[in-house]
């Protein structure tokens, strides 16, 4: 079946009420038969519910889905983004491995690599977005995993997919993407050789800044450690959540269309203004990825950054003169959403740490929501003008 179809007829098997649509399973734990019932489920000889930290059906629901569409075959669904994300990192290091990343990276991931992990002697290295052919000269005996994002946060640069599973398939490494800004619609990573995806569902894939959400897809017998880690540790995605968003995906496809058709317009107008530079998005053909984004991605996604004149202060003022588009820390809403990171998201880093990860005092990210494209741009082009 194609996307579309498999993100809404995609269901648990229904009740004895017949229910159209999925209901809600708010349970924390399931009842056995007899004792043998119940001996057989927790020596897991029987694939069903116990206890809703380990499955639920809601959020059995939700995995299946990122999973077919990712092209997976297993997943585990966790409370928050980054929750899968230092689940999946922490279910498979051990201590004296190495990782190496891309240096731009959401700010908690760079805080688990610079003042986490080497509480329990896990070391990392990192390459430039622009310099992927460093990564072979990074690799040491103890690497273990290749961590990126792409496109990345928040500077939209694109890394060669199909370059990076090469590298990890002759290293034997395991690659993970955390593949958030352009969700399975958009892109796939585990056809270019990666072997774990993460998404923050918080962002795209519920789509309306409701309810928080991670997963991780793809090799079976990795999701399994991961598995058994998050059972043991408790990171995992309330079913209410897992109801919600395995809602939304039904709706991703035509939702991220608009998204990506809006943007691409945002992008256009803000190579235009004088007081906008290095406008960055995917599909622009001003983009240095942009052959790469074309040969891997369906579309540019709904995120735009670009430099302002003026650096910090103006980055201020920008946000101050913005009257439309919210101000938030979120992306990924149907509300455009204005962020500037070197005051806001990524103030705590270094200002070297920052221009290593591409933000530049004046970045500003802007996630393009659904509302009229051009009330989007008339409400950038005056607080532009308000910078001047």
């Amino acid at each position: 079946m194609h996307f579309e179809t498999e993100a809404i007829r995609t269901q648990t098997e229904r009740s004895q009420y017949l229910e159209h649509s999925t209901p809600l399973y708010l349970t924390s734990s399931y009842i056995f038969e007899d004792a043998e019932d119940m001996r057989a489920s927790f020596s897991e000889e029987k694939d069903r519910n116990i206890y809703s930290r380990f499955t639920n059906p809601n959020t059995s629901e939700f995995v299946e889905k990122i999973a077919k569409m990712e092209g997976a075959e297993a997943g585990y669904a966790f409370a928050t983004g980054m929750s899968a994300v230092f689940s999946t990192l922490a279910a498979l290091l051990n201590s004296g491995d190495h990782v190496i990343s891309a240096r731009a990276v959401f700010g908690s991931t760079h805080s688990l690599f610079t003042k986490y992990f080497p509480k329990w002697n896990i070391s990392h290295s990192y390459f430039n977005v622009t310099d992927v052919e460093d990564i072979e000269s990074l690799i040491k005996p103890e690497t273990k995993i290749i961590f990126a994002e792409t496109p990345t946060n928040p500077g939209v640069e694109v890394l060669d997919l199909e370059f990076l599973g090469k590298v990890a398939k002759k290293h034997n490494l395991i690659l993970i993407i955390d593949n958030c800004f352009a969700t399975p619609w958009l892109q796939n990573p585990i056809k270019f050789g990666t072997q774990l995806v993460i998404h923050s569902a918080t962002k795209m894939i519920d789509g309306q800044g409701r309810v928080l959400g991670g997963v991780t897809v793809g090799d079976p017998e990795l999701i399994r450690e991961i598995y058994l880690f998050s059972r043991n540790t408790g990171p995992a995605l309330s079913p209410f959540n897992a109801w919600v968003l395995s809602k939304s995906l039904e709706t991703l496809p035509v939702r991220l269309d608009k998204h990506c058709e809006n943007a691409e317009k945002v992008a256009e107008f803000l190579e235009g203004e004088p007081n906008a530079e290095n406008v960055r998005y995917p599909f622009l053909k001003s983009h240095p990825q942009y052959e790469i984004a074309k040969k891997q991605m369906k579309k540019g996604g709904n995120i735009v950054s670009f430099e302002i004149k003026g650096g910090i202060e103006a980055g201020r003022k920008f946000l101050d003169a913005i009257e439309l588009c919210s101000r938030s820390a979120n992306l990924g809403d149907t509300r455009s959403i204005v962020t500037h990171p070197a005051s806001t998201t990524h103030s705590r880093l270094s200002e070297e740490d920052r221009l290593e990860a591409g933000i530049t005092p004046g970045l500003v990210r802007v996630s393009v929501g659904l509302e009229h494209v051009e009330d989007v741009i008339n409400d950038l082009k005056q607080a532009l003008a308000a910078v001047k």
